[in-house]
């Protein structure tokens, strides 16, 4: 399991049944979380959230709040800064089990020089800006809501990283590394999370079973000649990390990569306890 505990401003205080309890730098969140089906450990601490998610049995779901709370705050993490809000979709713009990745990236970077990185499925760029703050000469995030990408530019802003080199596009994933492959381009690092299921920005169907092996493909036609790292983080239920070390161990042989090839879930550390919830899981080229 590949956990992170550098995150100051986040704290996972509790999960069980079904939810999980959270400390988003002062603001208790409860939120529904269908891996932590074990019982809760800490019941006298749920009544304390300042809001809990309720799904509906029509899909969505929505927010009820004890406390009143402003509509954004500010969390920060190794000198980066992301905007949190609760969204209709449960989520706040950040998965901090993803931290263990953000370190990952920041170490392969730091002190290196001249590295282009993308990021596919960028979502709100907390890996972006990990990968800018570190020193990549270039970072091309990508992701098909252009509402998202104005959020990841707020944290680019936050971040004070408004004069790096941070190109934001809007487009679907598997079109755009086969126009990168056409025009020659090449990255040192790419890091991806794709859906289960999902739309691009002209309604292009995206599956993750049927379109993740002609997307890794793309990718590793895309990478230098000498690369540092290869990132997919996945969330589909019912693939494992065996599931996805073969899968990319596959593909990197058949690309003659060497390097190592390694996959594991990801998770959060429960506070004062030995219990680790599961975040899905990560799979990583490098050398």
């Amino acid at each position: 399991m590949i956990t992170s505990e550098s995150f100051k401003d986040y704290t996972l205080l509790d999960a069980g049944d079904k939810e999980k309890l959270e400390n988003w730098k002062g603001v208790i969140l409860r939120r529904p979380d269908p891996m932590a089906i074990w019982p809760k450990t800490k019941p006298e601490l749920w009544e304390k959230a300042d809001a809990t998610y309720y799904r509906s049995d029509k899909g969505g779901g929505h927010w009820e709040y004890r406390n009143k709370l402003p509509e954004s705050w500010k969390v920060e993490y190794r000198g980066l800064t992301f905007k949190v809000s609760p969204t209709g979709f449960k989520h706040t713009g950040l998965f901090p089990e993803q931290s263990a990745n953000w370190d990952f990236i920041m170490d392969k970077i730091e002190g290196k020089k001249d590295l282009h990185i993308l990021n596919l499925f960028a979502y709100t760029g907390a890996a972006t800006m990990a990968a800018s703050k570190a020193g990549a000469v270039e970072v091309v995030h990508l992701d098909a809501s252009k509402g998202i990408n104005e959020w990841a530019k707020e944290n680019m802003k936050l971040s004070h990283l408004e004069n790096n080199m941070i190109r934001f596009i809007v487009d679907d994933a598997l079109k755009f590394t086969s126009r990168e492959i056409r025009r020659g381009r090449k990255y040192d690092g790419i890091i991806m999370d794709p859906p289960s299921y999902g739309r691009g920005p002209d309604n292009e169907l995206f599956r993750f079973e049927d379109k993740i092996n002609p997307l890794i493909t793309n990718c590793l036609e895309l990478l230098s000649d000498d690369p540092l790292f290869f990132i997919i983080n996945t969330y589909t239920t019912g693939y494992s990390s065996t599931v996805m070390y073969n899968t990319l161990r596959k593909h990197a042989d058949d690309h003659d990569l060497g390097g190592i090839v390694e996959a594991d879930e990801i998770g959060i550390k429960i506070k004062d306890s030995d219990y680790v919830l599961p975040c899905g899981q990560t799979t990583r080229w490098y050398r």
